[in-house]
């Protein structure tokens, strides 16, 4: 008798193609950067670095929608099932991954990654130098961090509530306390790293671009949006709506003028990083994303309804691919030596189809099956309801 297919969440055809962009973004800017060492998508090549920016904006309102879907119906929250779903979804490959860099550093780029605690504690971000093996790990440390303190913050807000009254207002006032501490941060951070001719320019990546105070708030959109939904029923219904048209143009607009502002002022020859880009920048991506995934989720928006051909199935292997495309495109690009970058459409091609074919077999063969343990071991991030089987709905967390 054959085992069930794990109860996987139907993925919406909008945040599919989300997930697709964020992943091309991000191998479009890695491919300049490491492999061609040109604009080989043009200025997709300059501003794909804000893929990232699209990933956290996407886990902030996927996560805080599961979470805040079942304490609003009066749900316990339950932390171990909660972490061990996400251990489930981001560890296994993880960890293949972190195990390839250690045992043959050579074959993976040639340069030695931080010490193996930094990877277990999920801190390698933390001071972070450009140019070491496994770098663009980075991100998904800020990520596990959010996972961990997502969850309290959700716990801490629901005795807020019971105890003292705390309610809406409350609440969107922690966000924006949140939303300012990064920006704060980060206009500390550039005063002393941005310039330069600051003696401590070298500070600005492992500080500001990696570090997690400087981050963390590119969440906080996501987070809106699902506070939105659950504390906001009757405003989100009519946004969800035609009262929502809006937020596809205007979402387009504001990323127009981001990657404007990313493309002319992030970064100014002789200058430095530019002051309005590293302190609210970081910000105002994620907000402009925040309105795309808005859009993204409304049933009657263009994202909502087109089903973009292999957006699914680049969506699911997003996670693996981001992982593992770095050291596979070097291999390829450095297999083929002097005569594939002669080629650069060939090497372009070869590169590409290596990096997916690894991230389908790493999505088939190591990730589906952590996804069936997870719903067979851990089915479930709340407490059931005492005399009531378990939800589907509450069962499900991306």
């Amino acid at each position: 008798m054959t085992a069930p297919e794990p109860r996987i969440p139907q993925h919406q055809a909008g945040l599919d193609t989300l997930r697709a962009i964020a992943i091309a973004l991000v191998f479009m800017y890695h491919y300049e950067v490491f492999v061609s060492r040109e604009a080989t998508f043009g200025w997709l090549s300059e501003v794909g670095w804000v893929g990232v920016d699209l990933f956290f904006v996407l886990s902030g309102y996927l996560i805080a929608n599961g979470l805040l879907g079942g304490l609003v119906r009066g749900r316990a929250l339950d932390l171990g099932g909660f972490y061990a779903r996400r251990i489930f979804r981001t560890w296994p490959v993880y960890w293949l991954v972190v195990a390839a860099y250690f045992l043959a550093p050579a074959l993976m780029g040639g340069k030695a990654p931080p010490p193996l605690w930094r990877f277990l504690t999920f801190t390698q971000n933390w001071g972070l130098q450009p140019g070491t093996a496994f770098s663009h790990a980075w991100s998904l440390c800020i990520e596990e961090q959010f996972y961990a303190t997502l969850p309290l913050a959700a716990l801490l807000g629901a005795f807020a509530v019971k105890t003292w009254g705390w309610g809406r207002r409350q609440a969107w006032g922690a966000l924006a306390l949140l939303l300012a501490l990064g920006v704060g941060t980060r206009a500390l951070l550039w005063s002393w790293y941005g310039r330069e001719d600051s003696p401590l320019a070298d500070h600005y990546y492992p500080w500001v671009y990696y570090g997690t105070l400087c981050r963390f708030d590119e969440f906080l959109p996501g987070v809106a949006l699902a506070m939105l939904k659950h504390l906001h029923p009757g405003t989100w219904r009519r946004l969800m709506g035609a009262a929502g048209r809006w937020l596809l143009p205007a979402a387009l607009l504001a990323l127009l003028a981001m990657g404007h502002g990313v493309l002319q002022h992030y970064y100014i020859d002789g200058y430095g990083y530019g002051g309005f880009m590293s302190i609210a920048g970081y910000s105002l991506v994620a907000m402009s994303f925040g309105l795309l995934v808005a859009a993204a989720m409304r049933p009657g928006s263009w994202l909502q309804r087109t089903r973009v051909p292999g957006a699914a199935t680049l969506a699911a292997w997003s996670y693996p691919l981001y992982l593992s495309h770095k050291p596979v495109a070097y291999i390829v690009a450095t297999a083929g030596g002097a005569g594939l970058a002669a080629a650069p459409g060939l090497r372009l091609a070869l590169v590409t189809l290596a990096c997916l074919a690894v991230a389908a077999l790493l999505h088939y063969l190591v990730e589906r099956p952590g996804l069936r343990l997870r719903e067979r071991w851990f089915p479930n991030q709340f407490k059931p309801a005492a005399g009531a089987a378990p939800r589907a709905a509450d069962a499900v967390v991306p």
